[in-house]
Protein backbone atom coordinates (compact mmCIF):
# COMPACT_ATOMS: atom_id res chain seq x y z
CA UNK A 1 0.00 0.00 0.00
CA UNK A 2 0.89 3.67 -0.89
CA UNK A 3 0.90 5.90 2.30
CA UNK A 4 1.71 9.17 2.97
CA UNK A 5 0.90 11.24 6.29
CA UNK A 6 0.45 14.95 5.54
CA UNK A 7 -0.21 18.03 7.99
CA UNK A 8 -2.36 21.48 8.20
CA UNK A 9 -1.11 23.63 10.52
CA UNK A 10 -3.31 26.05 11.61
CA UNK A 11 -5.79 23.02 12.68
CA UNK A 12 -3.51 20.52 13.14
CA UNK A 13 -5.27 18.29 11.07
CA UNK A 14 -3.16 14.60 9.47
CA UNK A 15 -4.80 13.83 5.98
CA UNK A 16 -3.60 10.48 4.86
CA UNK A 17 -3.47 9.23 1.06
CA UNK A 18 -3.80 6.07 0.95
CA UNK A 19 -3.47 3.70 -2.55
CA UNK A 20 -3.22 0.57 -4.13
CA UNK A 21 0.27 0.49 -6.02
CA UNK A 22 -0.61 -1.87 -8.97
CA UNK A 23 -4.64 -0.03 -9.84
CA UNK A 24 -2.78 3.42 -8.53
CA UNK A 25 -6.53 4.29 -7.29
CA UNK A 26 -6.24 6.15 -4.15
CA UNK A 27 -8.25 7.82 -1.58
CA UNK A 28 -6.99 10.92 0.94
CA UNK A 29 -8.81 10.51 4.61
CA UNK A 30 -9.75 13.77 6.19
CA UNK A 31 -8.52 16.74 3.75
CA UNK A 32 -8.39 20.14 4.88
CA UNK A 33 -10.00 22.94 2.04
CA UNK A 34 -6.87 24.59 2.30
CA UNK A 35 -4.66 21.92 1.61
CA UNK A 36 -6.72 20.86 -1.35
CA UNK A 37 -4.15 21.85 -3.76
CA UNK A 38 -1.17 20.38 -2.11
CA UNK A 39 -3.30 17.05 -2.42
CA UNK A 40 -3.69 17.22 -6.05
CA UNK A 41 -0.51 17.88 -6.86
CA UNK A 42 0.60 15.37 -4.84
CA UNK A 43 -1.80 12.94 -6.85
CA UNK A 44 -0.33 14.14 -9.81
CA UNK A 45 3.26 13.83 -9.25
CA UNK A 46 2.57 10.04 -7.67
CA UNK A 47 0.38 9.25 -11.25
CA UNK A 48 -2.79 8.25 -9.00
CA UNK A 49 -6.32 8.49 -9.64
CA UNK A 50 -8.66 10.26 -6.62
CA UNK A 51 -11.35 7.45 -6.56
CA UNK A 52 -12.27 8.66 -2.60
CA UNK A 53 -12.77 11.47 -0.28
CA UNK A 54 -13.45 9.81 3.06
CA UNK A 55 -13.82 12.08 6.37
CA UNK A 56 -13.96 10.25 9.55
CA UNK A 57 -16.83 12.56 10.73
CA UNK A 58 -18.29 16.34 10.41
CA UNK A 59 -15.11 18.48 11.56
CA UNK A 60 -15.77 21.38 13.56
CA UNK A 61 -12.23 22.81 13.41
CA UNK A 62 -11.81 22.85 9.33
CA UNK A 63 -13.62 22.55 6.39
CA UNK A 64 -13.16 19.53 4.04
CA UNK A 65 -11.48 19.41 0.64
CA UNK A 66 -14.30 17.05 -0.18
CA UNK A 67 -16.46 19.18 -2.50
CA UNK A 68 -13.01 20.72 -4.49
CA UNK A 69 -11.41 17.48 -4.02
CA UNK A 70 -14.44 15.65 -5.99
CA UNK A 71 -14.62 18.12 -8.70
CA UNK A 72 -10.82 18.14 -10.01
CA UNK A 73 -11.40 14.66 -10.05
CA UNK A 74 -14.53 12.82 -10.13
CA UNK A 75 -14.04 11.19 -6.80
CA UNK A 76 -16.57 9.83 -4.34
CA UNK A 77 -16.99 11.53 -1.05
CA UNK A 78 -17.90 9.52 2.10
CA UNK A 79 -19.11 10.42 5.52
CA UNK A 80 -21.26 8.32 8.19
CA UNK A 81 -25.07 8.05 6.77
CA UNK A 82 -25.78 9.27 10.49
CA UNK A 83 -24.45 12.76 9.44
CA UNK A 84 -27.19 13.15 6.56
CA UNK A 85 -25.03 14.90 4.41
CA UNK A 86 -27.40 14.76 1.02
CA UNK A 87 -24.54 15.71 -0.98
CA UNK A 88 -22.08 12.59 0.24
CA UNK A 89 -21.46 9.63 -2.23
CA UNK A 90 -21.39 6.90 -0.15
CA UNK A 91 -23.56 7.30 3.31
CA UNK A 92 -21.28 5.32 5.63
CA UNK A 93 -22.54 2.29 8.13
CA UNK A 94 -20.70 0.17 10.55
CA UNK A 95 -18.43 -3.02 9.10
CA UNK A 96 -19.39 -2.02 5.49
CA UNK A 97 -16.14 -2.49 3.01
CA UNK A 98 -14.73 -0.06 0.63
CA UNK A 99 -13.06 -1.55 -2.38
CA UNK A 100 -9.72 0.71 -3.49
CA UNK A 101 -8.43 -1.68 -6.37
CA UNK A 102 -6.51 -4.43 -4.55
CA UNK A 103 -6.91 -2.92 -1.10
CA UNK A 104 -10.04 -3.07 1.50
CA UNK A 105 -11.28 -0.43 3.92
CA UNK A 106 -13.43 -1.56 6.71
CA UNK A 107 -15.71 0.90 8.24
CA UNK A 108 -15.75 0.66 12.35
CA UNK A 109 -18.43 2.95 13.36
CA UNK A 110 -17.17 5.21 16.63
CA UNK A 111 -19.73 7.54 17.58
CA UNK A 112 -18.35 9.52 21.07
CA UNK A 113 -16.89 12.49 19.70
CA UNK A 114 -19.71 13.27 17.32
CA UNK A 115 -22.47 10.87 17.10
CA UNK A 116 -20.86 10.71 13.39
CA UNK A 117 -17.51 9.37 14.03
CA UNK A 118 -16.07 6.27 12.13
CA UNK A 119 -12.48 4.98 11.80
CA UNK A 120 -11.22 3.21 8.55
CA UNK A 121 -9.22 -0.06 9.52
CA UNK A 122 -6.84 -1.25 6.02
CA UNK A 123 -4.20 -3.29 6.27
CA UNK A 124 -2.81 -3.05 9.85
CA UNK A 125 -3.53 1.03 9.99
CA UNK A 126 -6.22 2.52 11.62
CA UNK A 127 -7.30 5.90 10.41
CA UNK A 128 -8.84 6.85 14.08
CA UNK A 129 -10.04 10.47 13.47
CA UNK A 130 -11.26 11.99 16.78
CA UNK A 131 -11.95 9.31 18.55
CA UNK A 132 -8.60 7.60 19.33
CA UNK A 133 -5.86 10.38 19.51
CA UNK A 134 -2.42 9.83 20.49
CA UNK A 135 -2.48 9.80 24.26
CA UNK A 136 -5.95 11.20 24.35
CA UNK A 137 -9.64 11.17 22.93
CA UNK A 138 -11.50 13.66 21.09
CA UNK A 139 -14.04 15.76 23.36
CA UNK A 140 -17.10 14.72 23.72
CA UNK A 141 -19.13 18.33 24.90
CA UNK A 142 -20.97 19.32 21.91
CA UNK A 143 -22.02 18.10 18.52
CA UNK A 144 -24.04 15.16 20.25
CA UNK A 145 -20.83 13.88 21.90
CA UNK A 146 -21.56 11.14 24.59
CA UNK A 147 -18.53 9.81 27.28
CA UNK A 148 -20.70 6.72 27.31
CA UNK A 149 -20.51 6.52 23.58
CA UNK A 150 -16.75 6.98 23.37
CA UNK A 151 -15.47 5.10 26.08
CA UNK A 152 -17.72 1.51 24.51
CA UNK A 153 -16.46 2.72 20.90
CA UNK A 154 -12.96 2.69 22.04
CA UNK A 155 -12.74 -0.02 25.24
CA UNK A 156 -15.15 -2.74 22.87
CA UNK A 157 -14.20 -1.55 19.21
CA UNK A 158 -11.04 0.02 18.65
CA UNK A 159 -9.17 -2.28 21.72
CA UNK A 160 -10.14 -5.30 20.03
CA UNK A 161 -8.34 -4.95 17.25
CA UNK A 162 -4.69 -6.48 17.14
CA UNK A 163 -2.34 -4.79 19.48
CA UNK A 164 0.29 -4.04 16.43
CA UNK A 165 -2.71 -2.03 14.58
CA UNK A 166 -0.87 1.36 13.87
CA UNK A 167 -2.96 4.38 15.03
CA UNK A 168 -3.01 7.36 13.40
CA UNK A 169 -5.25 10.02 14.37
CA UNK A 170 -6.79 13.11 12.50
CA UNK A 171 -5.21 15.51 15.38
CA UNK A 172 -1.70 15.80 17.16
CA UNK A 173 -0.43 18.58 19.24
CA UNK A 174 2.55 17.21 21.08
CA UNK A 175 4.57 16.03 18.16
CA UNK A 176 3.00 12.91 17.60
CA UNK A 177 2.53 10.90 14.12
CA UNK A 178 1.21 7.67 15.15
CA UNK A 179 0.82 4.70 17.94
CA UNK A 180 -0.17 1.80 18.02
CA UNK A 181 -3.37 0.14 19.68
CA UNK A 182 -0.87 -1.57 22.61
CA UNK A 183 0.68 1.54 23.73
CA UNK A 184 -2.49 3.09 23.90
CA UNK A 185 -4.38 0.26 25.86
CA UNK A 186 -1.82 1.08 28.27
CA UNK A 187 -0.86 4.85 28.24
CA UNK A 188 -3.53 6.46 27.25
CA UNK A 189 -4.32 9.22 29.47
CA UNK A 190 -7.74 9.09 29.50
CA UNK A 191 -9.38 5.51 28.42
CA UNK A 192 -6.58 2.84 29.00
CA UNK A 193 -7.42 -0.49 29.96
CA UNK A 194 -7.18 0.11 33.76
CA UNK A 195 -9.10 3.25 33.65
CA UNK A 196 -12.92 2.75 34.81
CA UNK A 197 -15.95 4.88 33.40
CA UNK A 198 -16.38 6.73 36.21
CA UNK A 199 -12.92 8.26 35.95
CA UNK A 200 -12.93 8.47 32.48
CA UNK A 201 -15.90 10.81 32.60
CA UNK A 202 -14.95 12.59 35.33
CA UNK A 203 -11.70 13.43 33.51
CA UNK A 204 -13.84 15.29 30.54
CA UNK A 205 -16.32 16.65 32.96
CA UNK A 206 -13.28 18.55 33.88
CA UNK A 207 -11.97 19.63 30.46
CA UNK A 208 -12.27 22.87 29.98
CA UNK A 209 -11.65 23.63 26.09
CA UNK A 210 -12.71 26.73 24.11
CA UNK A 211 -15.22 26.06 21.11
CA UNK A 212 -13.27 25.16 18.12
CA UNK A 213 -12.26 28.71 16.19
CA UNK A 214 -14.22 27.84 13.01
CA UNK A 215 -17.25 25.67 14.40
CA UNK A 216 -20.04 28.15 12.92
CA UNK A 217 -18.41 28.23 9.70
CA UNK A 218 -17.05 24.50 9.47
CA UNK A 219 -20.04 22.18 10.58
CA UNK A 220 -22.37 23.62 8.20
CA UNK A 221 -19.94 23.56 5.64
CA UNK A 222 -19.16 20.07 6.43
CA UNK A 223 -22.47 18.93 6.42
CA UNK A 224 -23.28 20.03 2.96
CA UNK A 225 -20.12 18.06 1.80
CA UNK A 226 -17.53 20.87 1.74
CA UNK A 227 -19.53 23.66 0.04
CA UNK A 228 -18.69 26.83 1.71
CA UNK A 229 -21.10 29.62 2.57
CA UNK A 230 -24.01 26.53 2.61
CA UNK A 231 -26.86 26.61 5.86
Amino acid sequence: MLFHQLFEKESSTYTYLIADPATREAALIDPVLETADRDLKLLQELGLQLRYVLDTHIHADHITGAAVLKKATGAKSAVSAAAGVSLADLPLHDNQEISLGNLKIRVIATPGHTDTCVCYLVEGRLFSGDTLLIRGCGRTDFQQGSNEKMFHSVRTKLFALPEDTLVYPAHDYSGHTSSTIGQEKRWNKNLAESIPFEQFAEIMKNKKLDPPKKIQVAVPANLAGGHVGAS
